[in-house]
Parts: C-alpha cells; structure tokens; sequence
C-alpha cells in the first residue's frame, strides 16, 4: 500500500498502516515482569474489581504468549486511513472504509465506544459489505469504522467540548467528503450517542440511526407524561446499577487526568482498568473467556497502550458530562432509529423498554437478542449485522435497486 496523500472532496486522505514498533513492544514486556502486585481481595473473587489469579494470568500470556505480529497483520487486512479534515479542530481521523461486494453499497458509518477500539467493530465487516455470503438478505454496505478522537490512532484536539455533537460534526465532515450525501449511522456506547446526534443534527444526510445500547435518556420535566410501571422499573434497576458500578465514570467525568498517570505507566493497572468493564458488561457468565477471546481483549489493550490514548480515551466522560450541547427537556429526534436490545445489556435484569426509548427516538425497529451483550459487535457479530441490514433494508424500504451512496 502507498501512503500518498490525495485531497478527496476538501481534505486530505493517507492511507494507513497499523504498526508498532519493537521496542514499544519490549518495554511492553519489561512493564509487565516488573510489576508490583497487591494482594488478593478478600471474599469473592472479582467482588472488589479485578480477580489478581485472572489478571496474572491474563498478563503473563500478555508478555509471552500473545502473538502481536499476527494481530497486527490481521487488523491490516482491512483499508486504513487517515484524514485531515481542514477543519478548526485540526486533528486527523484513523478510520476504515470498506466497499460493498458488488453493487453499489449503501453508505453506514459504525461507531465503538469506551473502553474499546475501532477493532470492536471489524467483525461487522464482512458480513455488511457481503451480506450474501453469510446469508443476510439485502444488498451490501459501504462501511466506515472511525476511532473516536482519542483512541487508538485517532488524536484528541487538544481542547476540551470534544462531546457527542463535536464527534458528530465531524463524522459528518467526514461522511460527505467520501462522497456519500445521505447515509446510515449506527453505535454502541460514545458511539451510540454520536449516532443519535448525527441524526438530531443532520437529519438531512441521516437516513437512519441502528443503536445497540441506549446511551441516551429523555430528559423529563413536569411536563412530560408520567412514567409507566414497566419504565419506572428500568429507571430504578438502572439507578441501583450506577450506585454500585459507576465509580469508573465518576472518576473519568471528573478528574481523568489523575488516574491517567498510572493506566498509562502501568500495563497491569491498564489490563486491570478495562478488562473488568469487559467482563461485567459482556453476556460472559462471570467467565471472560467464554466471551471474548483473550487475542481480542490483548489486541485492544495493546492499542491502548502503544499509542497511549487511555488518558485521552476517559476524557470524553469529562467532554460529554459538562457539554452546553444538551439535550431539551421533551426533545426527540425525529429520524428513524432501530435498537438491537441485547441480553446481558449492562444494565443487568433492567434492559431498556421500548416505551422510554420511544419518548426521545423515533423507534422503527426494536429487536431484543437472546444473548450477547454491550459488546455485542465482538460477542455476536451475527445477530448485530442481521438487524442492523434488516432495519437500513425493511424499515427504510432499501432494495437491491436502489442505494443513496454517493462518491
């Protein structure tokens, strides 16, 4: 692959390799055989955070078992790039950009969320650009897979206000400077909250938003009609949930630059910080493994850390919780929104109910999954790419005949 920059409709695009050095790679190693452990909790393991016999284990396959070159070749099968938007902000954007089979593919730009990567989202891949082989009805996908700003390959401006509609506005920018006027937007996480902004916003280019986890809320007032009981019980369930499992947010929302000091020095405390979120939120049964394989978890670890983007990754909790770009008491937004509701959603046993979505979306499709959970583009990738084709083919009337891609 060249890595010549063009200019593509106003900005300029490089293709991009992923690539970490050697070095990087043993002082990786060398971190991990010098570090300090605690001691082990006392009652159940994982009841206090992180298990120390699964993180020992999870790090010595880190140092010496987990084959990065391969991951690393296996990521590159994919088209990388990198765009400097010309824009104010300045930063440029990491992203994938896949074209459909044949055809002309439908455009869709997916969006991942925190604490994870691009990478989360690559399963979708083939089975949206080439549905048909993997017998998924419809024509297929033009998909693009950026990095959120501040994760992995993508910079964070260094400013702050870097919230949903900031990433939005630049989605955007991007979408249409590939050339695709109208085009979908689907998310998990963060990337379900920009999903939902690019429709609030641009509902002239927004086709459709597919979102697999409710990132927003209806803001209420004494206006609003009054809850029901099926969704007074979601808030409730939610509600305890934050009360014993929101200490992460709180911390990142406020000071994210203090714990950024030790995640970024230490890959234990790394490891530690986010695979506790993938175990809990994932329909993993208290076993990881049985969920994610740990290749996956150490691929994204190790993106994390080469390019040292946890600090930066943990600020959008600041950007987004003292964003001015808030949501309106009884606002909706009005594009036509599908939600793929998974199983072990993490907020266990108290999974959004249609009617609450439906107070601030415009709800076309709503799916609930057997199984998976808030990563499910990893855990069921299946599943996921079946309804997102099926909410962009059947509810927006799409045909083999007919595509609203441009470029």
């Amino acid at each position: 692959m060249s890595i010549v920059a063009e200019t593509w409709h106003n900005f300029a695009i490089s293709p991009f390799l992923v690539t970490i050095s050697d070095e990087v790679l043993d002082d990786l190693r060398s971190r991990i055989r010098a570090t300090r452990w605690p001691d082990p909790a006392p009652g159940e393991p994982w009841s206090q955070g992180t298990d120390l016999v699964f993180l020992r284990d999870l790090l010595a396959y880190w140092a010496d078992g987990f084959d990065w070159p391969a991951q690393q070749r296996a990521l590159n099968v994919f088209a990388h790039f990198t765009a400097d938007l010309g824009d104010a902000a300045g930063a440029t954007v990491h992203f994938v950009h896949e074209r459909a089979r044949s055809g002309a593919g439908f455009p869709l730009v997916l969006t991942h969320g925190w604490p994870s990567t691009f990478a989360e989202m690559l399963p979708l891949v083939p089975l949206l650009t080439d549905p048909g082989a993997y017998g998924i009805p419809g024509p297929g996908f033009d998909v693009v897979i950026p990095s959120l700003p501040g994760y992995g390959f993508s910079p964070r401006p260094a400013r702050t206000g870097v919230d949903y509609r900031f990433v939005a506005d630049r989605w955007h920018r991007l979408m249409r400077g590939l050339g695709y006027e109208r085009f979908g937007a689907t998310g998990t996480d963060f990337g379900a909250g920009v999903a939902a902004y690019l429709g609030r916003h641009y509902p002239e280019s927004v086709v459709g938003i597919h979102l697999s986890t409710l990132e927003l809320s209806p803001v209420l007032d004494e206006r609003s009609h009054p809850l029901s009981d099926e969704e007074q019980a979601f808030v409730v369930q939610r509600d305890q949930w934050d009360a014993v499992e929101r200490g992460y947010s709180a911390i990142q929302s406020t000071k994210p630059q203090t714990v950024g000091y030790g995640l970024n020095d230490s890959p234990a405390g790394l490891a530690a910080w986010l695979v506790e979120k993938w175990r809990s939120w994932s329909d993993s049964g208290g076993e990881l493994d049985r969920a994610v394989p740990r290749d996956t978890l150490l691929t994204m670890l190790t993106v994390y850390w080469a390019t040292q983007t946890i600090t930066s990754s943990m600020r959008d909790y600041y950007d987004n919780r003292w964003s001015s770009d808030r949501l309106r008491p009884g606002e909706r937004i009005d594009v036509p929104a599908g939600f793929a509701v998974f199983h072990h959603e993490y907020v266990q046993e108290g999974k959004p109910v249609r009617a609450y979505a439906e107070r601030l979306f415009d709800v076309r499709r709503w799916t609930e999954m057997p199984r998976g959970g808030h990563f499910a583009a990893v855990e069921e990738p299946s599943l996921l790419a079946r309804d997102i084709a099926a909410f962009f083919n059947s509810e927006l009337g799409r045909s083999s005949g007919h595509t609203e891609a441009g470029g």
